[in-house]
């Protein structure tokens, strides 16, 4: 993150010897603080990766990568992580250690060197060696345009990527709906999952489905509901007649004058009245 982001990482808080899971976790406090400051969302499973577990750390090495290679295509053109390193606690202490080493490979490469030196004074008068000629080196601006396509197919595999998964979760939702105990007897849940659950590439599966929709249209049974419809407007119909004669019949009576409703009433005999003879 240092060679990526120059001058971004405290290096001075980092522990380059730290050897508990406390000195650990402190550096890992610093890493967490960087990701903060770029904003980057990924979690650092701080737990497992001070037991030092391989495939934990080796899971988030492999992201590290990933990371500083879009950022920067892979390429650190000038830094230096020796010089870097003695800012930080126990830095220097580890490059003294790393001094032998590399002291111990120059030597090796040194003799090596030492003993070819006879064999080529006496393959002087071969010619074939003279006529090989060293590879030119690729120019400064060739490689800078590869990195920068390089980075640019990366972070389109990284769109393509997150697209899928996209999709994929949009497919998985659809399933599980088709799943519900409530619509997968339906006919149109039976032809969604035969073109989810279709294997090759053929055009033929929707046709197919289509095909199940139509089957399933013809062996449904009449509904005699529409009968129904048909005679419930004449029953209303009917009934609107009954009432409005009633309402007529009742606003005539209301119109007629006392003495009118006498005359009626005086028009009515009672038989079996000893005062009247029918």
């Amino acid at each position: 993150m240092d060679a990526v982001h120059p001058g971004l990482v405290p290096m001075h808080k980092v522990n380059f010897d730290a050897k508990s899971e406390y000195e650990m976790i402190q550096n890992y406090k610093v890493l967490q603080d960087v990701f903060n400051k770029l904003k980057i969302t990924k979690h650092i499973e701080v737990n497992k990766l001070v037991k030092a577990r391989p495939l934990d750390n080796l899971e988030f090495m492999q992201w590290m990568k990933r990371y500083c290679d879009s950022v920067n295509g892979g390429v650190l053109n000038s830094y230096n992580a020796l010089e870097r390193r003695e800012n930080c606690k126990g830095g220097k202490e580890a490059n003294k250690r790393a001094a032998p080493a590399q002291v111990s490979s120059k030597s090796s490469t040194v003799a090596s060197k030492v003993h070819p030196l006879h064999n080529t004074r006496r393959n002087e008068g071969n010619p074939t060696n003279g006529s090989q000629k060293p590879p030119k080196p690729a120019s400064a601006a060739a490689g800078q345009a590869y990195d920068e396509k390089i980075t640019e197919l990366k972070l389109f595999v990284d769109s393509l990527e997150k697209e899928r998964d996209f999709y994929f979760a949009k497919l998985r939702d659809i399933e599980i709906l088709c799943q519900s105990p409530e619509i997968e007897q339906l006919p149109i849940v039976g032809a969604i999952q035969k073109i989810l659950y279709a294997t090759e590439d053929d055009p033929s599966v929707v046709a197919e489905a289509q095909a199940m929709l139509a089957q399933q249209n013809q062996q449904l049974p009449l509904s005699p509901i529409p009968e129904k419809l048909e005679e419930q407007p004449k029953q209303d119909t009917q009934k609107r007649k009954n009432i409005s004669t009633l309402e007529v019949d009742m606003a005539a009576h209301t119109t007629l004058s006392p003495r009118q409703r006498l005359s009626d009433v005086s028009d009515v005999h009672y038989c079996g009245s000893p005062l009247t003879n029918c």
